[in-house]
């Protein structure tokens, strides 16, 4: 019912920025909570960030607060991830998610409380 498709990543130097974007198809997007996540080989996928259903409230890993923005646009059924000040660290495939919630302002942190999941995009961040 629901396709997730990252866009937006590549091959950037230290100190640069990039902006992750998530499409998601149908007409269900305003239902979900959204979230990025990221994974690098022999690792677990982490979390990076968590937006609300209205976009009124977000949450950042330490990693990233101060760098990464997520923000929605709700009309265009997508999620971004605005990543500044990009470090060799921050290389991995970064993964948009997808959660039902019938709360307007509720966010969720962990892997395993999403439902859906895009095939992820590759970021690479070179010294």
């Amino acid at each position: 019912q629901v396709q997730l498709v990252e866009s937006g990543g590549g091959l950037v130097q230290a100190g640069g920025s990039l902006r992750l974007s998530c499409a998601v198809s149908g007409r269900t997007f305003s239902s979900y909570a959204m979230g990025w996540f990221r994974q690098v080989p022999g690792k677990e996928r982490e979390f990076v960030s968590a937006i609300s259903r209205n976009g009124g409230s977000a949450y950042y890993a330490d990693s990233v607060k101060g760098r990464f923005t997520i923000s929605r646009d709700n009309a265009k059924n997508t999620v971004y991830l605005q990543m500044n000040s990009l470090k060799p660290e921050d290389t991995a495939v970064y993964y948009c998610a997808a959660r039902i919630t019938y709360s307007s302002g509720r966010y969720y942190l962990g892997r395993y409380e999403y439902d859906d999941w895009g095939q992820g995009t590759q970021v690479t961040v070179s010294s």
